[in-house]
This record gives structure tokens, sequence and C-alpha cells, in this order.
């Protein structure tokens, strides 16, 4: 009974450190919600629509493409991709999904938007980071993938925004 007894406490020990890692993991990596905001009117013939996760590099490629496209006659909206759920696709000319690969896949939300609107994968652009930066949704057409390091957030706004040129006219 006293071997059961200590076996039980080993078991219980692993499972509160296994616990208290996820906790902190999810503290560590999650992503915040990124702030929604509109630019110019949501009558413009050309819109494009931004969802993003709240951190430093993705707040910073959102506005250098929001700075890039805000003085052009294009409707611009920014969400926070937990709010994709709500978004249809041919109501935008372009569609920027920008989000973090969380415990080994995109987040859900996201990877049902790809699914449910794969007829309109031609009008999305879809930047993944990673720790590795290699990580990417499969089957995605138009897909960045690379690593959350603040100093190339510029270098990525620009490919962003030199795949979106084709799109926007």
């Amino acid at each position: 009974m006293k071997r059961f007894g200590k076996i039980m406490l080993i078991i219980v020990s692993v499972v509160i450190i296994l616990l208290l890692w996820a906790i902190w993991y999810k503290y560590e990596y999650s992503m915040e919600e990124a702030r929604a905001f509109e630019v110019n009117v949501p009558e413009l013939e050309q819109k494009l629509l931004i969802a993003t996760q709240g951190s430093e590099f993705k707040d910073a490629i959102t506005n250098s493409i929001v700075n890039h496209y805000k003085s052009d006659s294009i409707f611009i909206k920014v969400i926070d991709v937990s709010s994709l759920v709500e978004i249809q696709p041919e109501d935008y000319t372009a569609i920027v999904v920008l989000h973090t690969w969380e415990n080994w896949k995109a987040p859900f939300v996201v990877r049902q938007f790809v699914e449910k609107t794969s007829g309109h994968s031609d009008k999305m652009i879809i930047l993944t980071t990673s720790g590795e930066g290699t990580y990417r949704i499969s089957g995605v057409v138009d897909a960045l993938t690379g690593e959350s390091n603040l100093e190339e957030a510029s270098d990525f706004a620009d490919k962003i925004i030199a795949r979106l040129e084709p799109l926007i006219d």
C-alpha cells in the first residue's frame, strides 16, 4: 500500500506540473485580441479585409498595409481572427489573414474559414507565423510563413502588398 501511495503521488505531481506548464504556455504564447477598426467608407467598390491577432509583429504589418492603402479609394476593415465566422468573402475584393500557429496547428476559426471559403482562395493572402517559421495550412494557394520577428515586419508587409496589387485595381 505504501508503494501505491508513492506512485499516486508521482502521477498527481506530473499531472499538476503538466497543467501548470499548459497554463504558462497559453499565457505566454497566446495572442491577444486585435483591435477592430475601419478606414474609409464601406460604400467604396474596392474592399480589403485584414483579419489578424494582437501582437506587435502583426500590428506592425497591419499598420503598414493600412497606411499604404488608406489614401486610396479602398474600404479597409480590420478585425480579430475570431470574427472570421461572421465574414462573407464575396463582400471583399481581397482578404488578408495574419495568424499564429498555436498548439501545432492553425487556430480553429482560421482553419474553418479557409475550408468554408475555398472557392474564394484567389482573393486570400495568409501569413502564418510560428516558432520555426515554416508551418502553414495545407492547400492554401497564397500563403506566407515566417517567424514573428519585429525587424522583418516591413518585409512581410511589402510582400503582402505586392500580392494585393493585382487583386486591388
